[in-house]
């Protein structure tokens, strides 16, 4: 399971922490490994009512990823995030 650090980005109120996000995906191979970020330009997809939606594509062998995520009873934010160590 990777851990990221992540920001949202409301507009006026500029880059601000949010909760970790952790990410674990595979079926034949690994989408995202258990120990590190997924491949560059990797892209994952969510969307579930206690979860809300998001999508972020990872970048520098997967130790970042930019997107936008929506939670529940929110408006629509920039995401992105860190690898955690």
């Amino acid at each position: 399971m990777a851990t990221f650090n992540t920001e949202i980005f409301t507009g006026g109120g500029g880059w601000q922490q949010d909760e970790p996000l952790s990410i674990s995906i595979s079926n034949r191979g690994d989408v995202v490994p258990q120990d590190g970020g997924p491949a560059t330009g990797t892209t994952v997809t969510w969307s579930g009512s206690n979860a809300g939606s998001g999508s972020v594509t990872f970048f520098d062998d997967g130790s970042r990823f930019e997107g936008t995520a929506q939670f529940p009873d929110e408006g629509p934010v920039g995401y992105r995030g860190t690898l955690s160590d």
